[in-house]
């Protein structure tokens, strides 16, 4: 009897192994694609420009459509919106507000360049951490900041220019990413609102801002009765794949799996964007901003891997 039991305990055991891992595997790919999906969003988003919905207009009816895409998943989750902490709420709409400056920033800036200071905030992220919040910041944080300030000076500063961000879409992504820093610190100190209804509040967020930022960016749009079943076909994919789906999708797994994982593996971001707009844009980074570039990613993983003492913790 005493060998049964301890059988069944040991077969129960090594069941719950292998679904782990298997949902480990699964949102590892899940985060993966998102990753993909990201690198080429400039696409449409350029597409939808051209149809019409110029600056910030495009955007706002994107994140628009993926609002409309989530909305019966915040209507089954209501009740986590009623009792979410405000502040976490708040958070996630600021996230979403975040993302709409990295949007708006494609239709302005070199697509390399606005991806790649989009993915400085994680210097902001430790400045964050360490002077505001009062957190102990390990030495490869502190590591992490100059490797992206070497970056950032070696991208902005090629062919001897001042290095600051010389465009709006540059400025966009650059702000975007520290707005992107605040709102993730919220989020992880206030925010227990599930997938679903967070993916809402996070497109209404991003909904919200590029409505109030449009009209200073472009007049108002004027589309051509010929584009119009075209493009509201690609505002309603563009916003139900990456602002609906993809979203929640990365919520979901994003929670599944350490942070370093997850930081490491939305770096396809980064790549498939730089290769996408070199291959149909004819946008190439100069050598000086392929090094910047690279010292920018650098910083990103050093943020994102985990130190001796995390890993302690992780086997407590």
């Amino acid at each position: 009897m005493r060998e049964t039991s301890a059988c069944r305990i040991a077969a129960g055991r090594s069941n719950r192994s292998r679904e782990d891992m298997s949902t480990t595997v699964l949102a590892s790919v899940l985060v993966l694609v998102t990753g993909i999906f990201w690198g080429i969003y400039w696409l449409p988003v350029r597409a939808i420009a051209e149809l019409g919905l110029d600056g910030a207009w495009g955007t706002g009816a994107i994140t628009l459509a993926g609002a409309i895409f989530l909305f019966p998943f915040m209507l089954a989750n209501k009740k986590s919106i009623r009792d979410a902490n405000f502040a976490g709420i708040a958070s996630i709409a600021l996230g979403g507000a975040a993302f709409a400056f990295y949007s708006i920033g494609f239709l302005y800036g070199k697509v390399a360049l606005v991806v790649l200071l989009w993915f400085f905030s994680p210097v902001w992220s430790v400045l964050i951490a360490k002077y505001l919040l009062r957190w102990y910041v390990p030495k490869l944080r502190l590591i992490a900041i100059f490797v992206g300030l070497a970056g950032l000076f070696i991208m902005l500063g090629s062919d001897g220019k001042i290095p600051i961000p010389v465009n709006l879409g540059e400025w966009l992504a650059f702000f975007g990413g520290f707005i992107w820093a605040i709102a993730m610190a919220g989020m992880r100190l206030k925010s227990r609102v599930p997938p679903g209804p967070a993916a809402f509040v996070f497109a209404i967020g991003a909904t919200i801002t590029s409505f109030i930022l449009a009209p200073f960016l472009e007049p108002a749009p004027t589309i051509a009765v010929s584009d119009l079943t075209i493009l509201t076909v690609n505002v309603l994919l563009t916003g139900g794949i990456w602002w609906g789906a993809s979203i929640a999708t990365l919520m979901w797994a994003a929670v599944r799996l350490d942070p370093a994982r997850v930081g490491i593996l939305l770096m396809t971001e980064v790549i498939f964007g730089a290769l996408t707009a070199a291959l149909f844009a004819g946008e190439n980074l100069s050598f000086s901003e392929m090094i910047g570039g690279f010292l920018v990613i650098l910083c990103g993983l050093l943020e994102v891997w985990p130190t001796k003492m995390e890993i302690r913790r992780s086997h407590v």
